[in-house]
């Protein structure tokens, strides 16, 4: 009989340890979790900052969207007002010149803004020349595409929208994009 009552002991000593150990564990997920939100925020609050003195159209008026596809992908600047033809007019005269570096291997701008290590951004400057890049001005912005047959680039090109999305934040959304 005493040794049912260890065991029952020991078994509610264990569960008691073990819910604490669960407890301990979910606080420190919970302060993970919250740091990593915080650093997220002032890596986009940074890149926003960046952003301003490289691209000339309002981060605020606006928005990025990146769509990955299985050839490429496309990237889009579109105001939030279609009637703001003073911010079409900057992403146009933007993205035309940005089209026109990219082409060539100049992905310096992208660079101030997200760093020399984004992601996918070696292999865009290295394989530029196997990477079609056209550029076509919409009613409500501009967009820039991305084409490519190399399954190296197709996969840069895709690291390069995802840190884009990532770092743009609120600035940015994928191809569901409605506006």
């Amino acid at each position: 009989m005493d040794s049912m009552k260890v065991n029952s002991a020991d078994s509610k000593k264990a569960r008691n340890i073990i819910l604490f150990a669960l407890l301990v564990l979910s606080a420190g997920a919970i302060v993970l979790f919250e740091t990593a939100m915080t650093l997220a925020q002032t890596r986009q609050e940074d890149v926003a900052t960046r952003g301003a003195k490289v691209m000339p159209f309002d981060l605020e008026q606006t928005t990025h969207v990146f769509q990955k596809l299985e050839d490429g992908g496309l990237q889009k600047v579109v105001v939030k007002d279609p009637s703001n033809k003073k911010q079409i007019a900057l992403i146009q005269s933007h993205l035309r010149e940005e089209s026109e570096r990219f082409r060539k291997g100049d992905f310096s701008d992208p660079a101030k803004i997200h760093g020399e290590n984004m992601p996918g951004l070696a292999e865009l400057k290295a394989g530029a020349g196997k990477i079609d890049v056209v550029y076509t001005p919409l009613p409500d912005g501009a967009q820039i595409r991305f084409t490519t047959k190399d399954p190296t680039l197709l996969m840069a090109i895709h690291h390069w929208f995802d840190a884009q999305l990532s770092d743009h934040g609120r600035h940015a959304s994928g191809p569901d994009h409605q506006h």
